[in-house]
């Protein structure tokens, strides 16, 4: 670090990325990042790390910032694959840099948090985003960025769209970017906003856990590890803004492409064969939702943030969803994957 203060803020950092981390409401699995810039060294969260893990783990990775910049500006690809300008000298273990680097670098203030707050993607989804945000955020210096590829192409979308003074970003289809000169303003400013954006969870029924329970017997399957998982199959709404698509990029990446949902009196094998796949996770109309026996933590993560997020989407709206090719250029891109080799093995 430059200084006594940069180390001490960096401390903050840490302390604010663990509760960010704790709160399923702003952050799921390995999603959403927090940075420091430090001089021209920006302190960024490591791709696949949870933010949760911030105190417990050392998970922030040093980045020479001010060449980052500038492959960015000069379109440079190399600016997609932010671990070659990770300070090796400073990283012993060697690990990746976000795969949001690029918008922290962008963002002119020294502390910026991307999360992936359910109140703001259940916005950030539905095709009047921007004109229902402006309504809610009046007297804010914010900006809207239509979806992009996480990564370059991101940081591209938010190089158009960036004015003086912008201290928050509405990212379509994928969440939220606060930023502040202190980890402390940084923090009052994202609870500022998330307050503005809150909406209301429509109520579901509870789960019929004998009912799953007898599904899950024998088929692979299991009960996810939050009961509020169990929303998204239980609310009719909420079960058809899934069943559509995907809505965000960690949707695709924890649980694969849109929600696999049940017909009447089909079990998990009539699930399985009619798709011809073993979806990460299966909705059950009315029932609830069962997981894939090996799906990993983030994928129960994201399976939650599904109900949450759905649950809280206008019922009239007309929703944005990734398109195909959105989904495949995320399922394969170098980066993801390395996320999802993380998934697993965590």
């Amino acid at each position: 670090m430059a200084t006594e203060a940069d180390a001490q803020e960096l401390v903050a950092l840490r302390a604010l990325s663990a509760r960010i981390g704790g709160n399923p409401h702003l952050t799921q699995a390995a999603g959403g990042n927090t940075s420091l810039k430090a001089g021209d060294t920006l302190w960024i969260k490591a791709s696949g790390t949870w933010l949760r893990d911030a105190l417990s783990d050392d998970i922030m990775v040093p980045v020479a910032m001010g060449s980052l910049i500038e492959a960015v500006e000069r379109r440079d690809p190399a600016a997609d694959k932010p671990q070659a300008f990770a300070i090796g000298a400073l990283n012993p273990r060697g690990l990746r840099p976000s795969i949001e680097t690029t918008v922290h670098a962008l963002m002119p203030q020294r502390v910026v948090l991307h999360v992936h707050c359910v109140d703001t993607i259940s916005l950030a989804v539905q095709a009047d985003c921007e004109s229902e945000a402006a309504r809610r955020l009046e007297g804010i210096e914010w900006a809207y960025v239509p979806y992009r590829r996480p990564g370059l192409p991101l940081a591209q979308g938010i190089a158009e769209r960036l004015r003086p003074g912008v201290d928050v970003l509405i990212l379509g289809n994928h969440g939220l970017v606060v930023a502040a000169e202190t980890v402390a303003e940084a923090e009052r400013l994202l609870h500022r906003v998330r307050s503005l954006l809150a909406r209301p969870a429509r109520m579901a029924a509870e789960p019929d856990v004998a009912a799953l329970t007898a599904l899950a017997g024998g088929s692979g399957y299991r009960v996810p590890a939050d009961v509020e998982a169990h929303a998204v199959a239980l609310d009719a709404d909420s079960r058809r803004m899934a069943e559509a698509g995907s809505l965000y990029p960690d949707h695709v990446i924890f649980l694969g492409q849109g929600s696999a949902v049940a017909r009447l009196g089909e079990q998990v094998a009539d699930v399985v064969a009619r798709l011809r796949a073993n979806p990460a996770a299966i909705l059950f109309p009315g029932v609830g939702v069962l997981m894939r026996g090996d799906a990993s933590s983030g994928a129960d993560a994201m399976q939650r943030c599904l109900a949450d997020v759905t649950a809280r989407i206008d019922t009239a709206a007309r929703l944005n969803y990734l398109t195909a090719a959105e989904n495949d250029e995320l399922i394969n891109w170098d980066a993801e994957q390395y996320r999802q080799k993380l998934n697993t093995a965590g």
